[in-house]
């Protein structure tokens, strides 16, 4: 059989400022059997144009993707956000472009490409003896539908949780809030800058009270925001993308706050 060709789409925030993220990506990928490649070519996929209302702007960044991925058996991020601009928004911008339904048909998020298409059900000797929260990012659980789940249609965020629940010594703690918004939502954060600092509070108090030691999402654009507020407030809290803990890493040491 064949070996399965994947082309990684790595969002721009990570590719700037969160680099290990896509690392332990590729390491993923690779540790299940795929022959993996990062197309350099690849450009932003559109979304921030495409949030403010400037789609002619957005327009031929998704030509572009959708030239840059064709031939790929599949294309895989490690971001709920940057995937769902594909499969569900780039139709308003490519309508007349033939290509794009199969590039749609193959663009998967990370978590939902682990459990969907590989069914991963083993990660080996790695172990996180960590307390976790899950964060939900909006656009995986609302858009991209990674809640639902034929075996666990009552957990939140199934797919995450059931990757989570694979590595040893994890234990996730329960939230009281489990499917709430963060406040980031991109330029939301800037135009109102009050609001998205106050739900980002609320859900990093969240995690709080139910005794996470560590933050986890699939998306680092929400966890980039939480990591912003945890570091103003000097909180004892880590967060780390799903993809370091599905490859091994270890959380960063929490910081000594000097005042």
């Amino acid at each position: 059989m064949s070996t399965m060709r994947v082309g990684l789409f790595i969002p721009c925030y990570i590719d700037q400022l969160y680099p290990d993220v896509g690392l332990a990506t590729l390491e993923l990928l690779q540790r299940f059997g795929c022959d993996v490649d990062y197309p350099e070519a690849q450009t932003c996929c559109g979304q921030p144009m495409a949030n403010t209302g400037c789609w002619d702007d957005a327009r031929p960044l998704a030509r572009h993707f959708v030239r840059t991925f064709a031939d790929y058996d599949h294309i895989v991020c490690p971001s709920g956000s940057c995937a769902a601009m594909v499969v569900h928004h780039y139709h308003d911008l490519l309508h007349d472009d033939p290509t794009y339904e199969a590039v749609r048909k193959k663009t998967w998020e990370l978590c939902q490409f682990l459990v969907d298409v590989l069914d991963v059900q083993d990660f080996g000797d790695i172990r996180f003896p960590h307390r976790v929260g899950l964060h939900n990012s909006c656009h995986g659980l609302r858009e991209l539908r990674l809640g639902s789940s034929s075996e666990r249609m009552d957990a939140p965020f199934s797919k995450v949780r059931q990757l989570l629940e694979k590595i040893d010594g994890v234990e996730i703690v329960e939230l009281d809030r489990p499917d709430e918004c963060c406040g980031f939502g991109g330029t939301f954060a800037v135009s109102e800058e009050a609001v998205s600092c106050m739900m980002g509070l609320d859900r990093i108090h969240d995690h709080e009270q139910a005794g996470a030691e560590v933050i986890t999402a699939g998306d680092m654009s929400c966890l980039m925001h939480l990591q912003g507020l945890i570091q103003r407030q000097h909180k004892p809290l880590r967060i780390m993308h799903i993809a370091q803990i599905l490859a091994g890493r270890s959380p960063e040491p929490v910081e000594t706050a000097t005042r």
